[in-house]
């Protein structure tokens, strides 16, 4: 537990204030509590056996002031450890997903959407209790429980003595609960992270299942998992519940052995009533907190689970490494015996291509061809295996990574749009210029569209564009990549699910772009008539490269693809 606290304790830093007046607050409830304990003595001594009437008027204003005084403490105590528990939190959060935006291509297609979800919400979210209230809730408990032994202590040393020779047997039936505890949060937390990656898979798929008939199937697959989650949050509330009984059991031992002991003085006479109940007015607080810190630290052993899960990510170091060279534009790029795997599968083999300024570039060859690949290579969304690409005649990977991509404009076949406005999904990323915009939703030929719309560009559109139809969300991608005004133009199969005549007209907005390099992915080889050079892909290799005519001519393998686009 030393060690998880001693990790978040740089975070603390910028708390002083909020954590000196958090722990004021806690002495305040600390002392109080004791000082109810102690009081138990005079009220009985004075009041009930000497009778001191002067007495009956003034302790129980004292009773109220202290428990007014543990009542503001305890105000103070809780805002302070909540607003420093929810502000470290956020910056987790923030850290998190920072460091996760770092990460290659490769990782998120090889991770679950559902799995990181899970981890920078739930597995933090358990973080969040740990470091504010449990922490702050451990450590007032803690110092309650040690002013209440003072007053224990003061009171009869020689029962003092009885009672704390029993408190380290609880210590190791502790350490070894909290031991289970920590495995069974950690399975429960990757099961969580299973039923959020089920649950995303049916949301982003839900026209397939419904299409498919398929509900049936995927709620009885959700219902296995959600009873997998249930009989492991229910083992660890088994193993959780152990703690009370064992400590209770402790307890009454404490309390039998210090009533024979105690209540031999008071007979005697060693000992008055007074001190004998303050004694175990104290004695029976004190357990209380200890119960309190000793489940603080079972719940406490969630919050390490989580953070050794957080561990695992921050461990993992990204294989796409930003060079520090500033990139002002991009004249040429050159292919030199470029290779590319994914895993032991080759995407690409000897690719040796130059494109310079101004050029229109089409890409053509049937599906895993490695059109998709080469377009991968040139956004750094991978690095080659083999071989180098020049920008420049500079080796890419000593360029900046942003000022590389800010160069880039790339537009995929499956279009992302983003629950935001028209304007702001344009101008993605950058402040947003209404007119550039308007001028660029004209280049992709929605601009009338747009405009028709009670809001115009600030409509707001809904989560993946589905208050737009297919061509419209492709046309807003279009735009989104004339607005960024790039050097590089990427166009995987980006018109395919226009008709016609918007594709002609886009088409000729993009065929009347000047000095920029465009690579254009097509299935319908008519996209690319006007391309300057067609490269002819097939299993990882350019096999043709030429003008449509002179590959019509030459190329038996273009010729295959024409007559099937035709």
């Amino acid at each position: 537990m030393w060690k998880f606290i001693k990790e978040y304790l740089p975070y603390y830093k910028h708390y002083k204030k909020e954590i000196f007046l958090a722990v004021i607050g806690m002495i305040m409830v600390s002392a109080s509590t004791a000082a109810i304990a102690y009081i138990i003595k005079p009220v009985l001594d004075k009041i009930f056996i000497e009778k001191n009437e002067h007495l009956l008027y003034l302790l129980p204003i004292g009773i109220i002031i202290i428990y007014f005084i543990k009542g503001v403490g305890r105000y103070i105590q809780t805002y302070y450890v909540t607003y420093i528990g929810e502000d470290v939190v956020r910056q987790i959060r923030d850290k998190f997903l920072n460091y996760i935006l770092t990460f290659d291509m490769d990782y998120f297609k090889k991770t679950h959407s559902g799995e990181l979800v899970s981890r920078i919400i739930n597995d933090i979210n358990r973080i969040q209790s740990a470091i504010s209230h449990d922490l702050a809730n451990f450590i007032r408990d803690i110092l309650m429980a040690l002013f209440l032994l003072g007053v224990v202590i003061y009171q009869s040393p020689k029962l003092a003595f009885f009672a704390i020779i029993i408190m380290p047997l609880i210590i190791y039936p502790i350490g070894k609960i909290a031991k289970k505890l920590k495995n069974l949060s950690k399975q429960s937390q990757a099961k969580t992270a299973d039923l959020n990656k089920h649950l995303s898979e049916i949301f982003k798929n839900i026209e397939t299942i419904k299409a498919y008939n398929a509900k049936i199937f995927e709620y009885e697959k959700f219902k296995e998992e959600n009873l997998k989650y249930l009989k492991i949050n229910l083992k660890t509330i088994r193993t959780s519940a152990l703690l009370n009984p064992i400590l209770e059991l402790m307890n009454a031992t404490v309390a039998a052995i210090v009533i024979i002991v105690g209540g031999h003085e008071v007979i005697t006479g060693q000992m008055s009533v007074g001190a004998f109940f303050s004694f175990m007015t104290a004695l029976f607080m004190m357990t209380e907190p200890i119960k309190r810190a000793s489940n603080t630290y079972s719940n406490l052993q969630n919050a390490i689970a989580a953070n050794e899960r957080l561990k695992e990510i921050f461990h993992l170091k990204p294989q796409i490494v930003s060079g520090d060279k500033k990139l002002d534009n991009i004249e040429k790029i050159e292919f030199k015996n470029v290779s590319l795997k994914y895993g032991n599968n080759t995407a690409l083999q000897n690719i040796t291509y130059t494109a310079e300024k101004p050029v229109k570039v089409g890409l053509v060859g049937d599906s895993g061809g490695g059109k998709s690949s080469f377009v991968s290579l040139i956004m750094r969304f991978y690095d080659p295996s083999s071989g180098e690409i020049l920008i420049n005649g500079e080796n890419m990977k000593r360029y900046s990574l942003e000022d590389l991509r800010e160069k880039i404009a790339y537009i995929p076949q499956n279009v992302h749009i983003f629950n935001d406005t028209i304007a702001a999904n344009v101008a993605y990323g950058k402040e947003i210029d209404e007119e550039k915009v308007k001028n660029a939703l004209k280049k992709a030929n929605l601009l009338e569209f747009v405009e028709s719309l009670p809001e115009g560009i600030n409509t707001v559109l809904l989560e993946n564009g589905s208050n737009l139809s297919g061509g419209q969300k492709q046309r807003i991608a279009i735009a989104r990549a004339l607005y960024k005004d790039p050097d590089v133009l990427i166009l995987d199969e980006a018109t395919s699910a226009l008709d016609n005549k918007s594709e002609a007209v886009i088409m000729d907005a993009i065929n009347n772009l000047k000095d920029m390099i465009v690579f254009i992915i097509a299935h319908r080889l008519h996209t690319i008539d006007n391309a300057d050079e067609i490269l002819v892909f097939k299993n990882g290799q350019i096999v043709c490269k030429g003008k449509k005519e002179d590959l019509l001519e030459k190329c038996e393998e273009f010729k295959k693809l024409y007559q099937k686009s035709y």
